[in-house]
C-alpha cells in the first residue's frame, strides 16, 4: 500500500460497520500534480480511501485472518464535491455480504456534510501461502504483513492498543 489514507478509525461495529477519517494536507505528494494551482484529492484516491476502510473493517473484525485484502470491483461510484487540502473526509463503510473469498461493502465519504464519494465495492481476501504456494517464504511473508498491519492498526484505531 503506497498511500495510507486512513488517519483515524473512530467507530467499529465488528462484522458490520466502520467509521474513520482522512485529513487532507498539502504534504500529500500527489497534490503537487493534481492539479497545479488547484490541488484536490484524485477521485481514484477517494475511492481507495473507501477500499482501505473496508479492508480495516475486515481485518479488525476477523483478527487479521488474511494478509492480503485487495479491490476486486467497484460499482456505482459517484463523486460529489472536491476534496481539498485543509479538510477532513469522514468515511463510513457497511459490510453487506461476506463470502469465503471476499466481501461486498457500501461506502461513503463526505466533507463538511457534503458528499465526496459513494460506491459499492467488493474486496478479495487471501493469504500468500495459499494463493502463491510456489513462494518459498509465503508463510513468513504472511506473518510479516500481518505484524505490520497490527502495528498500523494500533496507530489509527483508538479502541485497540498497538500490537507487536
Amino acid at each position: 500500500m503506497k498511500f495510507h489514507l486512513i488517519d483515524r478509525i473512530t467507530s467499529l461495529e465488528p462484522g458490520k460497520k466502520l467509521v474513520c477519517h482522512k485529513n487532507l494536507t498539502m504534504a500529500e505528494e500527489y497534490l503537487f500534480d493534481h492539479f497545479p494551482g488547484f490541488p484536490v484529492m484524485p477521485g481514484v484516491l477517494m475511492l481507495e480511501t473507501l477500499v482501505q476502510a473496508g479492508a480495516w473493517l475486515l481485518r479488525l473484525s476477523e483478527d487479521f485472518q488474511h494478509s492480503m485484502i485487495v479491490l476486486r470491483d467497484a460499482r456505482n461510484v459517484k463523486y460529489g464535491t472536491f476534496m481539498d487540502p485543509g479538510n477532513r473526509m469522514e468515511v463510513k463503510v457497511d459490510l453487506l455480504e461476506r463470502t469465503e473469498t471476499g466481501a461486498t461493502f457500501k461506502g461513503s465519504g463526505s466533507k463538511n456534510g457534503q458528499s465526496t464519494v459513494n460506491a459499492r465495492f467488493t474486496l478479495a481476501t487471501y493469504n500468500l501461502r495459499e494463493a502463491k504456494p510456489y513462494l518459498p517464504d509465503g508463510v513468513q511473508r504472511d506473518e510479516d504483513l500481518v505484524k505490520s498491519l497490527r502495528l498500523r492498526a494500533g496507530l489509527i484505531w483508538t479502541g485497540r492498543p498497538a500490537l507487536g
